[in-house]
């Protein structure tokens, strides 16, 4: 009878730890399948590739349609031609492309060009150069519709790349290898379309006359921008200098809300349908009744901007991909020297404490997660910019690559470039804030900025 209960108790022993080990054995089969060691499912992975490639494709190379407005209603590529070669004007040689900003793709020159340029023997004075140039896919965001003659231009469009790629000058100033995201703060874009021989829907859009366009567009400077100028005409602040604002990096926008200097027009895939549709003039479809607000948006509600709706979309379809590789565009890396690292210890001890700045940059994301907007007064500014948007608020600007100012930060730091330096934007909150830094503090915290 002994044996018989032992031998019992030993069985039941041995099913309960098969069934804890199997437990055990599944519990540690699902940590790590959803751990370190977990593999991605491929159609997720071919999924994620797919959209990268297309949506890299589109911030490069697409030019949604808009070369029926550049070319068929501006005639911009007869201003880039010049007379010589059947346009008008002096044309556009390589070197004052070069001058207003535009970036030439190195890996897209053709061998025998790049060989004369590097010897000196390229006349970069020719604007057939730059319309071979052109021919090439090399100038970046701009592409180049041929006539059948194959030599001769018969439209251009642009691309998202224009205003949000530069170069990294590997094979001359302003000639290199792409970088994707990085602002182009050395654009002219206003004096470039400023050169077009017909600004007629300019004109009519904002009940002008042609010399004020003209005048507007030049205004602008390098690196600059106003995107709402074809909402609410206001060409000028009250302090009469240009209301366009710098060109922003597109990258580390990852979890980042509101995205643009001012604050509730949406994340980055609104502004995209916006720019595409209403900037570029691409061929599309875009909704927002909040520009039918006659009083605050008159030059959008009379021309029903928020109504857009053409015949053709080749826009929508591509606003899924261009997004994902937007967010996939990494902040670039301080390089060994932009800071010194003892201090930025110190700034980070301060940015986090004392100087309140993490009280709205919050790392890792350097702005608020959540609604990231506050009034002109709360930052300290006057509100100009801030009351051509939505719920007339500032965006609390997503601190990014701060060490470079030599591109990415090329003409300074807020909206406008109205702080030339980090010292400037410093000094500024500690006014505002009265948070009485010592000038070794802000030493510090400056070294800290610059590595972020």
């Amino acid at each position: 009878m002994l044996k018989t209960r032992q031998w019992r108790l030993m069985a039941f022993g041995l099913t309960v730890a098969a069934v804890l080990g199997t437990w055990y054995g599944a519990v540690g089969q699902k940590r790590t399948e959803t751990g370190a060691d977990a593999k991605l499912d491929p159609s997720v992975r071919e999924n994620a590739d797919r959209m990268l490639a297309e949506g890299m494709r589109t911030f490069r190379f697409d030019t949604f349609g808009s070369e029926e407005f550049w070319g068929g209603a501006v005639k911009l590529q007869q201003a880039i031609e010049g007379e010589k070669l059947g346009g008008i004007g002096p044309g556009l040689s390589p070197k004052k492309a070069l001058e207003l900003g535009l970036k030439v793709d190195a890996t897209a020159v053709p061998t025998p060009m790049a060989d004369l340029i590097k010897a000196g023997k390229a006349n970069l004075d020719d604007p057939a150069v730059t319309v071979a140039l052109l021919k090439a896919n090399a100038v970046i965001g701009i592409t180049g519709f041929f006539n059948q003659d194959g030599k001769s231009l018969k439209s251009v469009g642009i691309q998202c790349a224009l205003c949000h790629s530069t170069v990294d000058d590997s094979f001359a100033p302003g000639i290199g290898r792409r970088l994707d995201g990085w602002p182009n703060r050395d654009l002219d874009i206003g004096a470039i379309v400023a050169t077009a021989p017909d600004l007629s829907a300019f004109v009519k859009m904002l009940e002008v006359d042609e010399a004020t366009v003209r005048k507007v567009f030049t205004s602008w400077g390098p690196g600059k921008f106003d995107a709402e100028l074809n909402l609410d005409g206001k060409a000028f602040r009250p302090d009469g200098k240009p209301a366009a604002t710098l060109n922003p990096p597109a990258f580390g926008l990852a979890g980042v809300n509101n995205h643009t200097w001012t604050g509730a027009w949406g994340t980055v895939t609104y502004w995209n349908a916006y720019v595409a549709n209403l900037e570029m003039h691409g061929k599309g479809n875009f909704f927002d009744p909040r520009l039918d607000n006659a009083e605050k948006y008159p030059v959008a509600a009379r021309t029903r901007q928020g109504h857009k709706q053409d015949g053709e979309d080749r826009i929508t379809a591509k606003l899924p991909a261009l997004h994902f590789y937007q967010l996939s565009l990494p902040v670039p890396t301080a390089p060994t020297g932009a800071f010194d690292v003892a201090a930025a210890g110190r700034g980070e001890v301060l940015f986090n404490g004392k100087a309140r700045c993490a009280t709205c940059h919050v790392p890792p994301l350097f702005t608020e997660p959540g609604w990231n907007l506050h009034k002109a007064d709360e930052i300290g500014i006057d509100d100009f910019q801030a009351k051509r948007a939505p719920d007339d608020r500032y965006v609390t600007a997503k601190l990014r690559a701060l060490w470079d100012t030599k591109k990415i930060h090329k003409g300074g730091f807020y909206h406008d470039g109205r702080f030339a330096t980090l010292p400037d934007v410093v000094n500024h909150y500690d006014d505002h804030f009265r948070t009485s830094l010592s000038e070794r503090e802000k030493t510090d915290l400056i070294e800290y900025l610059k590595s972020i």
